[in-house]
C-alpha cells in the first residue's frame, strides 16, 4: 500500500471584518467561508452576470468565496452557493466588489474565515 500524507484541519482564521483587500489577499490562497444576506428577491432570482442587485447586510446565509476577477470593467468575487446548479451561473454567482462600502455587497466582507491545518 502506498503511503500518503494526511492533513488535519484543526482550526480557522477570521479575515479582518469589512476589509475587502484582506478578503482578496486570503482568497488568492484558498476558498473562504463567507456569510451574506440572501433573503432579497434580487439575490434569490439571480440568473447571471455581475450581481449588483438589491440586498442588505443582515447576514443569514453561508456560502463559499472561491475566486475573483473582472468582466467588462466590473470587479467581482466568485461565490459558490448551495442551492444547486440550476440557480445562478451553474450554482455560482459573481458578486460585485469595490462597491465603496466597507461591508461589501450583501455584507460579503463582514464575516469571512478559512481553515488552518497541522
Amino acid at each position: 500500500m502506498e503511503e500518503s500524507e494526511v492533513v488535519t484541519i484543526n482550526g480557522y482564521r477570521d479575515v479582518p471584518q469589512n476589509d475587502e483587500q484582506s478578503l482578496l489577499k486570503a482568497l488568492a490562497h484558498q476558498p473562504l467561508s463567507v456569510a451574506i444576506e440572501a433573503s432579497d428577491r434580487d439575490f434569490q432570482f439571480y440568473s447571471g452576470g455581475v450581481f449588483n442587485g438589491k440586498c442588505g447586510t443582515e447576514l443569514d446565509h453561508g456560502v463559499a468565496a472561491v475566486g475573483y476577477g473582472t468582466s467588462k470593467g466590473a470587479d467581482y468575487i466568485i461565490v459558490k452557493n448551495s442551492w444547486g446548479p440550476k440557480w445562478g451561473e451553474k450554482g455560482f454567482i459573481r458578486m460585485k466588489r469595490n462597491t465603496g462600502k466597507p461591508e461589501g455587497i450583501c455584507g460579503i466582507n463582514k464575516m469571512a474565515s478559512y481553515p488552518t491545518k497541522k
